[in-house]
């Protein structure tokens, strides 16, 4: 969870694997785009500062966030090393915000436990526009920095276990 004093952007790039050898898959939400944007970018971005060659990078969308289970199923297929799923969820007025959160978050926990390739939660699932704002590139930094590093984090740990 972010706080004031965390900036989601910030790692010691001296701990991070060579990434150079890897391909990554990035399956994207069109749902709440302007955030979901800002996280590709933060993700794309630090993957590139990293070593990943950008021909090793496969982006796909997907329509909205729970779609996004199905979209890095397929991903997982595509002899990628790790995936990372993006999107937003913005709490509204019904259960609907509930449902999907909770349905998106045991789906990928679930591609996880039964698939080889190890995928990446960068779904944000904020109370309100701003707080996403903050967490896609504003004050708290960019949670697809933060996923970026986990997904190579998690690629060494496959492919060196």
């Amino acid at each position: 969870m972010a706080t004031a004093n965390k900036n989601l952007s910030d790692y010691d790039k001296t701990t991070i694997p060579d990434a150079s050898n890897y391909r990554f898959g990035i399956v994207v939400s069109e749902w709440n785009d302007t955030i979901t944007e800002g996280l590709y970018n933060g993700a794309y971005n630090t993957l590139l500062e990293n070593g990943v060659h950008p021909e090793n990078l496969k982006r796909w969308n997907v329509p909205g966030s729970f779609e996004l289970i199905y979209g890095c199923k397929k991903m997982q297929e595509q002899m990628v090393d790790a995936v990372i799923a993006i999107g937003s969820v913005i709490q509204g007025e019904t259960k609907h915000f509930d449902f999907v959160c909770e349905g998106v978050t045991q789906g990928i926990k679930d591609l996880n436990v039964i698939n080889d390739v190890p995928v990446i939660f960068c779904v944000l699932t904020d109370n309100n526009i701003q707080q996403s704002i903050e967490r896609s590139g504003g004050i708290h930094g960019n949670k697809g920095t933060e996923a970026a590093i986990a997904a190579i984090k998690m690629a060494e740990l496959r492919n060196n276990s």
